[in-house]
């Protein structure tokens, strides 16, 4: 896949699988996020996928778009997760998840109008690597310009 057809999927999807290690093992799991700028963001409550990003920051999200057997398109962005500690920052981003997920729960409606709510994690993937690969299509590597 061209560079513009897997920064428009990573853009475009609505859930993507964060893949980590946790205690030395492969450990993905569902996220909601928004991809801006090379970046991706999300947020998390402490538990096991939090532990694993700070005990390893470097972690990617896998995409993908399935209409059939024969109509498939999947990317893998890669990057190092960071901590996002500012409130306003905080705030932001919460704000925006929750203007792409209207149908979030109360608890996120909550957090984006105060961030420091709960125990809420906010955290962004800086993206330095992305795969892209479509039915019928040979694997792509793509290095991002971080402008």
């Amino acid at each position: 896949m061209a560079e513009e057809e897997v920064l428009e999927l990573l853009s475009s999807a609505k859930v993507g699988r964060l893949g980590c290690i946790y205690n030395g093992e492969p450990y993905v799991v569902p996220i909601n996020y928004f991809f801006e700028a090379g970046t991706v963001y999300s947020h998390s409550l402490p538990g096991q996928k939090i532990d694993a990003l700070r005990a390893h920051p470097r972690a990617c999200l896998q995409v993908d778009l399935i209409e059939d057997d024969f109509n498939w398109r999947s990317a893998i962005a890669h990057g190092t997760f960071e901590e996002i500690r500012v409130p306003s920052e905080r705030r932001d981003i919460l704000k925006n998840l929750l203007s792409r997920f209207p149908l979030l729960t109360p608890v996120e409606a909550v957090m984006a109008q105060d961030a420091s709510a709960l125990d809420n994690i906010v955290f962004r993937l800086r993206i330095d690597r992305m795969t892209g690969m479509a039915e019928g299509q040979s694997n792509s590597d793509l290095n991002v310009r971080m402008d």
